[in-house]
């Protein structure tokens, strides 16, 4: 049976549209499926709260158009201090938090308390993003400036984990 030479190429045709659109796909999933946040994914504050006493809340806001992940806690470091705040391991959240294009993440840090020792009043706090296996950070650093004059830190300072509510980030 002779196949002719129009059908032929057809069959070529379609077959070449088909990997071509699989490719494709594959790729646009790819290019779709969400990262890590990081400082430059992301609007970073930080503020006094009233309650508890000896808080401050962090705001990560995605801004950057596409969906994040704030996986577990956020790097922090008062001033140049060369270590990372201590985690509250209780505020580990049900998942990970996932922002969608301009929604936020919280974590609560305690700055001090009637344990702590070696006090002194901090200026900035450096802020990195973890990575998703939390042994290591994603993006560069971003330094924020506390509040008011600065603020009052000890060794008994700590951070929660991201979670999805201020409200939760501040139970701890």
């Amino acid at each position: 049976m002779r196949i002719k030479p129009r059908v032929l190429a057809t069959a070529a045709l379609a077959l070449a549209t088909a990997a071509l659109t699989a490719t494709v796909s594959a790729g646009t999933a790819q290019a779709a499926t969400p990262g890590a946040c990081t400082s430059a994914k992301t609007k970073l504050t930080v503020k006094k709260v009233d309650r508890p006493i000896n808080h401050l809340l962090l705001k990560a806001t995605n801004t950057s158009g596409k969906t994040c992940f704030a996986y577990n806690a956020p790097y922090l470091r008062f001033d140049e201090g060369q270590a990372a705040l201590p985690v509250v391991d209780d505020s580990v959240p049900q998942s990970v938090v996932t922002l969608e294009p301009g929604q936020s993440a919280y974590a609560g840090i305690s700055t001090s308390s009637p344990e702590g020792t070696n006090g002194r009043k901090a200026h900035d706090l450096g802020v990195l993003f973890a990575n998703r296996a939390a042994n290591g950070s994603v993006g560069g650093e971003k330094t924020l400036k506390l509040p008011g004059s600065g603020v009052y830190v000890d060794s008994s300072a700590q951070v929660t984990y991201w979670q999805d509510n201020a409200a939760d980030a501040l139970v701890w």
